[in-house]
Formats: structure tokens, C-alpha cells, sequence
């Protein structure tokens, strides 16, 4: 079936399970209540019309400043970015949603289809979502991944520890309120003969920002590109 019908057929087939279903980008979203979320996994990979079999990805989403960009502009500078390090008051987010999301990636060889499950954790404090490793086994080290960056705990996981952060690391590092130099900075003090935590004593600065680019620039921005490729593989 084509993206459409697949939107159809999921939608003919949970109901009122699904908060949202989203056909974009010739792509299925789909989004799940939490407490639905565990037994529309398991029909997703055994009814019969899905058979999604595979989890290619599980990952977390931080929604704190979703729709705010402090950095557009239309032109570059070469003096530098003062607001980087003086902040001019944030925009607000018209973000309406729960803050925190897991979404998974879903892949069935059977039907060459894909498809995408978002589910949010209701509580901003505590965000807490079921665990799919009884639907998909492989989630044990995508769920740890998600809990170690973004903090987000999955009930029923039976090992749910940090995976990429040190184990003395505080804090989430892909949440939007963590700050971009860290919190601490780990060296080696001879005389201690042993690692030791301080401070962060960097300053905090972002040089670069999203430059847009209108449709007439593009031709001379290749062709300045192609120049300069040119000049290096000469």
C-alpha cells in the first residue's frame, strides 16, 4: 500500500488510540497516547497488514524552544555576534505540546514500508514513557541512549543507565536548557595522581549564525564553490 492507504489503514485500525496521524513529505506520523503506546507497538509489528518487524531508531526530543531561533538573519557580519554573549530576551515558544517526545522509526521488509511513532511523557518533571523492549529488543540501548541525553525514563526497562556520558556526568546533555559549554571540565592533577572536576572555565560565545540566502545569491555562491573546488584538487 501507498502512504495514503497506510495512513487509512492505521487509522481505520486503532481509532481514538492515535492523538494524530500525519501523512508529510510522502512520510507516515503517527502519534500515540501514552498509555496506548505499548499496545499499538505490538499490533504495529504482528497485525498482519503492518508487520512492522524492525526498529531502526528510537530517539528523544526536547520541544523546550521549538519554533524559536534567535540566529536568523539574512546577512553575516565580521564583527562578531554580541548577542552570543549579552542575550536579548528570548521569543516564546508557541509550543502547546508536552516538552518531551521519544519517537521511533519503524521498518517492514514485509511491505517496504516505513513509519514514524511519536509519543510524548505527559509529565515535564518526571517524563516518563512505557518501554518497547518486550515489542523490540533492540530498544534496550536506543532507550538508554534517549534516557542519558534527554533524561527521559522508560517504565519497565531493565537496565535503564547512562550509555555515552561519564558515570559522574550531571545533568542531560540534549536538553535545550543545558548549557552549550557544560557544567563541568574534567583534567588529570598530577599531584593527586587522579582526575578531578572543576568548573567550566570556558566563556560562552556562538560565532556562527543561520544565514539565509536568497534565491538570486545561489548561482554566485556556486559558482564561487565550484572555484573553489577547482583550485584545491588543482
Amino acid at each position: 500500500m501507498n502512504p495514503k492507504q497506510l495512513q487509512q489503514a492505521l487509522i481505520a485500525e486503532f481509532g481514538d488510540q492515535l492523538a494524530e496521524t500525519v501523512l508529510d513529505f510522502n512520510e507516515v506520523t503517527i502519534e500515540v497516547h501514552a498509555s496506548q503506546y505499548l499496545d499499538v507497538c505490538q499490533k504495529l509489528r504482528d497485525k498482519d497488514q503492518f508487520r512492522f518487524d524492525e526498529l531502526i531508531d528510537l530517539c528523544g526530543i526536547d520541544y523546550l524552544t521549538y519554533g524559536v531561533d534567535d540566529w536568523t538573519t539574512d546577512s553575516a557580519t565580521e564583527s562578531g555576534f554580541e548577542r552570543a554573549v549579552h542575550q536579548e530576551p528570548q521569543m516564546v515558544s508557541t509550543w502547546k505540546k508536552p516538552r518531551f517526545a521519544a519517537v521511533l522509526h519503524l521498518l517492514s521488509l514485509a511491505h517496504n514500508q516505513r513509519l514514524r511513532v511519536r509519543v510524548f511523557a505527559e509529565d515535564e518533571d518526571y517524563p516518563l514513557v512505557p518501554s518497547i523492549i518486550s515489542v523490540w529488543n533492540c530498544a534496550d540501548w536506543y532507550e538508554r541512549e534517549a534516557f542519558d541525553l534527554y533524561g527521559l525514563l522508560f517504565e519497565g526497562h531493565p537496565d535503564l543507565r547512562r550509555i555515552l556520558t561519564d558515570y559522574g556526568f550531571v545533568g542531560h546533555p540534549f536538553r535545550k536548557d543545558f548549557p552549550l559549554i557544560g557544567n563541568l571540565e574534567m583534567r588529570y592533577d598530577a599531584n593527586q595522581r587522579r582526575c578531578v572536576y572543576e568548573k567550566v572555565s570556558i566563556e560562552p560565545r556562538i560565532l556562527v549564525p543561520k544565514v539565509i540566502r536568497s534565491a538570486k545569491e545561489l548561482p554566485e555562491i556556486k559558482a564561487v564553490e565550484q572555484v573553489s573546488g577547482e583550485n584545491n584538487n588543482g
